[in-house]
């Protein structure tokens, strides 16, 4: 493509060169560099890709675009903008020929909640026939076809290549998940989605935002470009949300003033039932995920739909028939143990309340839980975690989850900090904790392995090891029986 058909809509000043090139391709990472390639100059936190100028050029970087006065100009052509992530969100889109414009976007955003909802968004496009693209933590599909996710919101120019394949696919709608991450660092710079969908804000990512109101702000940047807001009014963020946007907005709640409403409740240990009001109308819903915090989710992704015009009977048809890997997901169903052990991504203090909660609503016997805190995150949510877990727990076993950089036995120091009850052991190796849960399980009881859900490896320091929870569960199960 010319370049000045991907500079087109940025302000961009010619430093050096003539810009009536063709360009083979875009990158940000150097190493990805080959002859004809034009290379972006991304400010991380760890890596200035400005430090990459010369290798780019000597790979054959034929255009460097970058935001800093560069002291030693490399012989190709040189562009100079204010931002290079804008610069390359725009560039992108460009380059695939603007494919967001071309489908409808839906984007979630929130602490907890995206992922569940961005699949039961899926499901009820799909029966609805539909064909969709989901984009987020567990996966991104095209369609049917699964690929490999590297981060829950890719960078905007693997995002505008996603996009591309949709669009050769004839997919019509795209579901994805929007951290605040991707918010802050203009991963979706640039992108009109046709619903946004506001979960709720609990404590998570503090590490990067500082503080609530970062975490808040950046939250809001999605409802900032959108047709129409879908909006949880039972949060208190959802609130302020409410009242900081001004476009179209649909609400949903539980406690009986949402545009979208649950009724008549019914938790069991296999799912949840209830009644979905909207306006004069209402379906049953018998939905195969427990816990009450998955009516919110089916709440927001009935919203979405019904502002895209699905009826109320597909909506149920999707939601009864959603499947979603890692999220209250009972692995023991064919086992005929007396017990039954349930994983769970829940990661923050608001996830491990919630799916211990929503065990406790169908336990018998004791809840044992086995959680632990990621390494390299927010410190601050680990003692709090640690609290909730012994709490609400009969036994909890705090172990280790991805500690990456850190020590394990220093991050469950800080999660034993919260700790005020004598329910509790360290076991730091994950397996060996999994399976002590599993051996002191009796007749009634639930075991919750929360952390790592979907996840199937685990991240220590300088390598990442194979662990799926669900084979780790059976190998356990078939070495004590």
């Amino acid at each position: 493509m010319k370049l000045l058909e991907i500079l087109k809509g940025l302000n961009y000043k010619v430093i050096k060169g003539n810009i009536s090139v063709d360009i083979n391709k875009i990158e940000y990472d150097s190493r990805k560099i080959e002859k004809g390639d034009m290379f972006v100059c991304i400010e991380g936190f760890s890596v200035d890709g400005h430090k990459y100028i010369e290798s780019a050029y000597d790979k054959g970087a034929a255009v460097v675009m970058c935001s800093k006065q560069l002291a030693n100009l490399p012989d190709c052509i040189v562009i100079k903008v204010d931002n290079t992530r804008e610069a390359l969100a725009v560039g992108a889109s460009n380059f695939y020929d603007k494919p967001s414009e071309k489908m409808k976007l839906i984007g979630i955003t929130g602490t907890n909640g995206k992922t569940t909802s961005t699949y039961m968004i899926k499901s009820i496009f799909q029966h609805s026939g539909y064909k969709t693209g989901l984009i987020g933590t567990i996966a991104n599909y095209v369609g049917e076809k699964k690929i490999k996710t590297e981060r829950t919101t890719p960078e905007s120019l693997e995002l505008h290549k996603l996009f591309n394949k949709m669009v050769v696919e004839n997919v019509k709608y795209c579901i994805m998940e929007v951290s605040s991450h991707s918010l802050s660092l203009d991963r979706v710079y640039g992108l009109k989605f046709d619903e946004a969908i506001f979960t709720n804000l609990t404590q998570d990512h503090l590490d990067f935002h500082k503080n609530f109101e970062n975490y808040y702000k950046a939250k809001l940047r999605l409802f900032k470009n959108t047709n129409n807001s879908v909006i949880n009014i039972d949060d208190n963020y959802g609130k302020r949300i409410y009242k900081d946007i001004i476009q179209n907005k649909i609400t949903y709640s539980t406690e009986g003033h949402g545009d979208v409403m649950a009724k008549n409740i019914i938790p069991h240990s296999r799912g949840i039932e209830f009644d979905l009001y909207y306006k004069e109308q209402s379906v049953h819903v018998n939905l195969g995920i427990p816990g009450r915090y998955n009516i919110y989710n089916a709440l927001c992704s009935a919203a979405a739909c019904i502002n895209e015009g699905i009826s109320l009977k597909n909506i149920k048809e999707g939601l009864e028939n959603v499947v979603v890997p890692g999220r209250c997901e009972i692995v023991t169903k064919e086992y005929d143990l007396g017990f039954d052990v349930i994983i769970d991504y829940a990661h923050t203090p608001d996830g491990l309340e919630n799916i211990l909660n929503t065990a406790r609503e169908f336990t018998k016997g004791k809840l044992i839980s086995v959680f632990g805190c990621g390494g390299d995150r927010d410190r601050t949510k680990r003692p709090i975690m640690g609290r909730l877990g012994s709490e609400i727990s009969d036994i909890a076993i705090v172990t280790s989850d991805n500690p990456r950089t850190e020590n394990p036995d220093l991050i469950i120091e800080d999660v034993i900090k919260g700790i005020e009850k004598d329910n509790y052991i360290v076991v730091e190796n994950r397996r060996a904790a999994i399976k002590k849960a599993i051996e002191i399980a009796k007749k009634g009881d639930i075991v919750v392995v929360a952390g790592k859900g979907h996840e199937d490896y685990q991240i220590l320091k300088d390598r990442v090891i194979h662990f799926d929870e669900r084979e780790v569960v059976k190998q356990i199960i078939e070495e004590v029986r």
